[in-house]
């Protein structure tokens, strides 16, 4: 049993599954910094100064006010973090889009590589003088010497 789980652990697609997962987890990284830091805040200003991730829906401690999103999850109030929603949103966006772009790149290359390997090299074609030769002298051969 050891040796089988051994045998599937150490497949090529576990490993790069693995590695998928790692790369993935880095991306997801970068993507989360680019919609915080780099998209929102100018989408917030052409909004009129919105923060999306602040945006929220009270749904008890009617008579508080809270400041912000935090303050209102420290007092222990519900709420909706449609911000937040909106944020996720925008990252599966971004994320589903670069991998769109890179498994079409992907596609493309897989596509002329196989391409290249069926197709077989073209013998070059022969002037049509060249063949009638080559045709009378093959005829000259089959017949009988005299």
């Amino acid at each position: 049993m050891l040796q089988e789980f051994k045998e599937f652990a150490l497949k090529g697609n576990v490993v790069d599954l693995a590695v998928g997962i790692i790369i993935g987890a880095a991306f997801t990284a970068i993507v989360s910094s680019l919609v915080d830091d780099v998209i929102m805040p100018p989408l917030g200003v052409l909004m009129g100064g919105i923060d999306f991730s602040d945006k929220y829906i009270q749904l008890t401690n009617w008579d508080q006010s809270y400041p912000s999103l935090a303050a209102a999850r420290d007092a222990g109030t519900a709420v909706i973090a449609y911000g937040n929603f909106i944020n996720a949103v925008i990252k599966f966006l971004i994320v589903a889009f670069a991998l769109f772009i890179v498994i079409k790149q992907v596609n493309n290359i897989k596509r002329l590589t196989e391409r290249k390997v069926t197709e077989e090299p073209k013998a070059p074609e022969v002037p049509a003088d060249v063949a009638l030769l080559t045709e009378i002298r093959d005829l000259l051969k089959g017949r009988p010497v005299a």
